[in-house]
């Protein structure tokens, strides 16, 4: 018997499994760093324990998307090791700060399955959490995955595609954020003057820069996230595959049009919950990517007059300057687009 483990295919998955992932995570002040170093983060919350303890909270908290994607990377060895690509997110909440010390590991549910056209294929729905060292949860969200069938010849299960909300509720975000001290806030430090109140419904920004991807960058992230995905690591089977060549994490173009949001929303110290996001098209090392953003949404958060909820649609854009704000249109997206990420942002009100 073979003491390997092979991943499991489409066939292996079915509706209530649940799925304990190896290999807890502390999160510690080097991986901040080399997070930093990767995307070039600058929200001033998770830059600076002096900044972050000012205005109420313990220490610098680890920045929202490495705490995804340290989630996330537990999850892969069971749930994504043969994808062909991961398609998707819903309903995805943080719920409590993480620090640096805490240590997080992953639990899912297999949710909903359906099976492809073409046979070889199959789509498996996943709600993963994430949890401290004392069991408490910070991370919560669904995703889907394109994983491929080990036999093509085998019978599909029925159907069962899970139904999931078009939003998360602002009422989840009065506890995952600690009470804001608004006079002890540095909008200078911050680096912009905006408020939640000086942002309207309906309102772009094109974030204008740009940021290149590096083969050896994503192939550090990835590592650092314990994501062992094939399609990202091996280039041996993927020179033969659709592509020929790696494909970009999906969550490596996430954290780099993050990034490249505070030129634009510098404010937006706290990403309270993605409510949806596709990953329209692939990236590969070489591509620059730009970012413009869409605010959709505000709102007041329940029993909190000290931060307000901006819900925000952010484009990222693969060698095509955003002046033009590309996006979807009726006949589909613009070439150019790869990622969709509809989300929410906690602000300073």
């Amino acid at each position: 018997m073979s003491k390997t483990n092979p991943g499991n295919y489409f066939e292996d998955f079915h509706i209530g499994q649940v799925l304990h992932h190896a290999t807890p995570r502390t999160i510690t002040e080097g991986d901040v760093s080399l997070y930093t170093a990767l995307y070039g983060s600058r929200f001033a919350v998770q830059s600076a324990d002096s900044f972050a303890m000012d205005i109420g909270y313990e220490a610098a908290p680890i920045d929202d998307l490495l705490v995804f994607h340290m989630v996330f990377g537990k999850t892969v060895p069971d749930i994504s090791l043969n994808a062909v690509a991961n398609l998707g997110y819903a309903d995805c909440k943080f719920i409590a700060p993480v620090y640096p010390g805490d240590s997080v590991s992953t639990i899912s549910k297999v949710i909903g399955l359906k099976e492809n056209s073409n046979g070889k294929t199959g789509v498996v729905y996943v709600r993963s959490t994430g949890r401290n060292q004392t069991g408490e949860t910070v991370l919560d969200y669904v995703r889907w995955v394109m994983v491929r069938k080990k036999d093509p010849a085998s019978p599909a299960p029925v159907a069962d595609v899970p139904s999931l909300p078009d939003r998360v509720d602002p009422t989840h975000f009065a506890n995952s954020t600690p009470e804001i001290d608004i006079e002890n806030y540095d909008f200078n430090l911050a680096g912009a003057p905006y408020r939640w109140g000086d942002y309207e419904v309906g309102e772009k920004i094109d974030h204008v820069d740009g940021m290149t991807v590096e083969e050896a960058e994503h192939q550090l992230a990835t590592r650092l996230y314990q994501n062992t995905a094939k399609v990202h690591f091996n280039n041996h089977t993927e020179s033969q595959g659709r592509f020929g060549k790696r494909l970009m994490y999906g969550g490596h173009v996430i954290s780099m049009a993050r990034g490249l949001t505070f030129n634009g929303l510098a404010n937006g110290f706290h990403v309270a919950a993605i409510n949806g996001g596709r990953h329209v098209s692939p990236c590969f090392a070489g591509d620059t990517i730009y970012a413009w953003s869409e605010i959709l949404e505000k709102e007041s958060i329940p029993g909190r007059d000290d931060i307000g909820a901006l819900r925000v649609r952010t484009i990222a854009v693969k060698n095509h300057a955003c002046a033009d704000f590309p996006g979807k249109t009726d006949d589909g997206y613009h070439e150019a687009v790869m990622l969709d990420l509809d989300y929410w942002l906690v602000m300073p009100r």
